[in-house]
């Protein structure tokens, strides 16, 4: 493709206005919708507005609400591209107005180079300014157009910062913890030094009197030399006749040079710079092939509409950099400027007519007489006095009009191609028309579906997105073109679109080179008390979750974060290959990265799914959501490691499982379940939630089932009885923070629950007895369990025999228990699984983790895992379950309730054992 055909279809950048006094616009779909001075709006229509309005009005979108208005040209005043970033995070109005007519200041700040010294405002009403260093300028996430100002507080105001140069995950700069603030620009002052006179010293403030009308650069600033471009910024670049695109990593003057130069990030392998100039680093780039560096004036920021992906055709490497690293002559050319669009033709016009007439007919398809006008749809009213943020994702990509919904039509569009979507770019009719889709559906006398088009360029045949009376869309009038949608066809201007991403070896590519983790080889041991709230609270912490790996990412963090009674699977000695390198990947890429650094990037764990993948051959280990045991089983069978469990029903061999299911008696299985018994602590008793604490399931599941442990374990994961969201079988279930196991050994010594002397007998109707404190075990001596089954009532019972360790004990029995701790839970709501970890002895001493907390990009983005202290979880774990049956549910706040109603794996182990494990 020639760089003249692609300049030739690239549409200039988007034009910036403030309104520059209050306004009132009248929209029949919205109502009144009212501006205020100082808000800034964004050219709509590409350039055709001053036409479509006949030179007084002109189509524009409100920037800080989202609204797309029909606004007299006079109340607009042109802004600068370059300033409007800058005036987009300043809050307050009048000071914007303020702010633009000072732009020598605001083109100071823009320029200043990272490094240097600025001033801060720290307490505005008494004018107080803090001394900062300039770290970071740009935008705070990507695809914003903001520009915010990273700096690192310094002298006595260092450590009153909010970051560390981090922002929602994104590590924008580095400093010290506490010692970062991202600030607009109207917070920023220039040092003293760098004042050029006594206009740099005038407070730019509301409050300040004297305001200056709105004012556009002179001829003089327009043509100054370009401005820096900010870290983080996308920009594109002219190579070999392509338009290359990536993201600004460094901009500045090169050592020992004055002149600027920017280094990219690029989209596609066509680069040969590594990130360092003559031994000096200069940014990090994770491979030459991906990294370019040339003069800032071959750098172009990319515009709003310039932002939709356009796949490069046969992209071609970028020449070695010579020895003068790019002087000027050795840089890339840029392509020729771009040329207007051809003007209408009048062959198209003709064609224009035909456009909704079938192949085989000549003759225009008439439609039927216009019945009665249908009502306009009226989307929901926006409150014109509350000013609404800008949606993340805006209806349209390029002109940002409220399009009308379209009826579904997916059956039929499919046999048109399933490309064919709104926001489609299509072509129609020969010489062509351009234009994109703003609506599908029927009209009435047309049986197939109609596509109703908006065109590049006006076309007097064309409406403004009405056909017969019938608004369907809106756009600028001579502009909108109704055809059948079987006569669409792929514009033959852009390539066409790549295939969709695959999101299971996404994680391993390019783009998610920023969120790499380290491989540590050396063996860490885990974080406990402060250290791992030190390293593991904030934004980019834990595990990064990708594709459904939630199930995996919670039960990662809660076996190894902060316990060490699972490390003995990454020392056990394996056999096959497949075992070795799963260990390996798990020790050395998960597990102390994890202890180390805080922070475990998604392409480790998508590894060791792939290994699960090719171990079991089931291939939703890469990309479907899976249940936390189902994990855990196939992970310890990879390993070839021992089952953690051992248990033996009533005369039968014993039993190795890794994990145990716990199933409570229903309500039905006896008159005098636990379930049904008053006072029970799994009463549901009236205006009392079903509450079960993990050690009363626990017994209850064992005496029922006539099981027992033949050997204490060291670990001990137990699942909830749960079946589904709407199935729950207990409102709440409260997790033990200590578990008793002793009565669940077998052939220990267990006390008679009566004298305390060996017990050797077992009664599960006396467990169940309202009589005799249902709900707990109950164990007797021979004396005691004659004595107690004399009773009338207890004549029934079945009794069976404890199997006692061998040889003669008498008197009471120690009273030594064999106990377990609590140190995580995994949680479930909706599909999504996230842990409560402990980090140490005190009760408040939980971490909550997430691993999807919050989502940076779209449908291609990351997902930003959180870590946060949760200190209120030990105060409700400290409840008895009686107690805690008497809270009122809805009270409790995220994420304690999670924890409580939505428990979903417990944790627990014993740490002596595990040392010996």
């Amino acid at each position: 493709m020639s760089g003249d055909a692609h300049h030739g279809r690239r549409r200039r950048p988007s034009k910036m206005y403030m309104v520059a006094s209050d306004y009132k616009v009248q929209d029949h779909l919205e109502g009144t919708i009212r501006l205020q001075r100082g808000q800034l709006c964004v050219e709509q229509d590409g350039g055709g507005g001053h036409r479509a309005g006949r030179g007084d009005y002109l189509w524009v979108k409100v920037i800080d609400n989202g609204s797309v208005v029909k606004v007299e040209r006079q109340v607009l005043s042109e802004v600068p591209s370059e300033l409007a970033g800058l005036l987009e995070p300043v809050p307050e109005l009048d000071l914007r107005v303020k702010l633009l007519s000072r732009p020598l200041i605001l083109h100071r700040l823009a320029a200043l180079p990272l490094g240097s010294e600025v001033r801060v405002f720290w307490n505005r009403s008494q004018s107080e300014l803090a001394e900062a260093e300039l770290r970071y300028r740009g935008p705070l996430a990507r695809g914003s157009s903001a520009v915010y100002f990273g700096v690192q507080l310094k002298g006595w105001a260092a450590g009153r910062g909010t970051c560390n140069g981090n922002c929602k995950g994104r590590q924008l700069f580095s400093c010290p913890e506490a010692c970062g603030l991202f600030l607009p620009v109207s917070e920023l002052r220039l040092p003293r030094s760098s004042r050029g006179g006594s206009s740099g010293d005038h407070e730019l403030h509301p409050s300040s009197t004297g305001t200056s009308p709105l004012n556009i650069l002179s001829r003089a600033a327009e043509s100054a030399a370009p401005q820096p471009l900010a870290v983080g910024q996308r920009v594109c670049f002219t190579q070999d006749e392509c338009v290359q695109r990536g993201t600004v990593q460094f901009c500045g003057p090169l050592p020992g040079r004055t002149s600027v130069y920017v280094g990219v990030l690029l989209e596609h392998a066509v680069g040969s710079w590594d990130g360092y100039y003559k031994h000096s680093k200069l940014c990090s780039i994770p491979s030459p092939e991906f990294g370019a560096l040339l003069p800032l004036s071959k750098v172009t920021a990319e515009s709003r509409s310039e932002r939709s992906p356009v796949a490069v055709t046969n992209p071609k490497p970028l020449p070695k950099l010579p020895a003068l690293a790019l002087s000027g002559k050795a840089a890339l050319q840029p392509g020729s400027p771009p040329r207007d669009r051809p003007l209408i033709q009048a062959a198209m016009l003709v064609t224009a007519k035909k456009a909704l007439q079938p192949p085989s007919c000549s003759a225009p398809l008439k439609p039927p007489p216009l019945a009665t006008p249908k009502p306009a749809l009226t989307p929901p009213a926006v409150p014109p006095n509350k000013p609404q943020a800008p949606p993340t994702s805006p209806p349209t990509d390029h002109n940002g009009f409220h399009n009308l919904p379209s009826p579904p039509m997916a059956e039929q569009r499919a046999e048109f191609g399933s490309w064919l979507e709104v926001g489609s770019m299509v072509e129609v009719n020969d010489p062509p028309l351009f234009g994109v889709i703003r609506w599908i559906g029927q009209i009435g006398g047309v049986s197939e579906p109609v596509a109703g088009i908006e065109l590049d360029q006006e076309l007097s045949a064309a409406t403004d997105g009405s056909y017969l009376g019938d608004r369907h869309f809106r756009c600028p009038a001579n502009k909108g073109l109704f055809v059948k949608l079987r006569n669409c066809r792929r514009d033959s201007r852009f390539p066409e679109p790549e295939l969709p991403t695959n999101q299971v070896d996404r994680c391993n590519s390019i783009a998610f080179a920023n969120w790499s983790s380290e491989r540590v080889q050396d063996n860490t041991p885990p974080l406990t008390g402060r250290d791992a709230r030190l390293a593991y609270e904030g934004f980019k912490k834990g595990i990064q979750g990708h594709l459904n790996s939630c199930y995996l990412d919670a039960s990662l963090f809660s076996m190894f974060s902060c316990c060490s009674s699972f490390d003995w699977l990454l020392f056990w000695p394996t056999g096959p290959a497949n075992s070795k390198s799963a260990q390996d990947l798990l020790r050395c890429e998960i597990v102390n990265p994890l202890r180390r650094f805080g922070y475990v990037c998604a392409s480790k764990t998508m590894a060791l799914r792939k290994l699960l993948k090719a171990e079991t051959a089931d291939s939703g280990f890469t990309n479907e959501e899976k249940d936390p045991e189902e994990f855990l089983n196939q992970l310890f069978l990879l390993l070839r490691v021992e089952p953690l469990l051992k248990i033996r029903s009533v005369s039968q061999k014993p039993q190795e499982c890794f994990i145990y299911q716990l199933f409570p008696p229903s309500a039905s299985a006896s008159p005098s379940s636990p379930l049904l018994s008053p006072g029970s602590p799994l009463s549901p008793a009236a205006g009392l939630l079903r509450v079960a604490s993990v050690q009363t399931l626990l017994e209850s599941s064992f005496i029922h089932s006539g099981l027992k442990l033949t050997e204490a374990p060291s670990c001990l994961p137990l699942l909830m009885p749960r079946f589904g969201k709407e199935f729950k079988m207990f409102d709440a279930i409260l997790p033990s923070l200590t578990l008793d196991i002793t009565d669940l050994l077998d052939e220990a010594l267990r006390q008679c629950s009566i004298c305390q002397l060996v017990a050797q007998w077992e009664c599960l109707q006396c467990y169940e007895d309202v009589d005799i404190t249902p709900g707990r075990l109950k164990q007797y001596c021979s004396t005691c369990n004659t004595q107690v089954h004399t009773h009338k009532k207890r004549q029934t019972h079945k009794p069976t025999p404890l199997r006692v360790p061998q040889g003669s004990w008498e008197g009471p029995v120690p009273g030594a228990r064999q106990l377990m701790d609590l140190f995580a839970v995994t949680c479930i709501e909706t599909s999504h699984y996230v842990s409560f970890v402990r980090h140490g002895p005190g009760a408040s001493d939980w971490l909550f983790f997430d691993s999807m907390a919050d989502r940076e990009g779209g449908e291609n983005g990351f997902n930003v895992p959180q870590v946060r202290s949760c200190p209120e979880v030990g105060r409700y774990l400290s409840l008895p379950a009686e107690e805690f049956a008497r809270l009122d549910i809805t009270s409790l706040r995220e994420p304690v309730r999670r924890l409580l109603c939505d428990a979903y794996m417990c944790l627990y182990h014993c740490p002596e054992l595990s040392l010996y494990k």
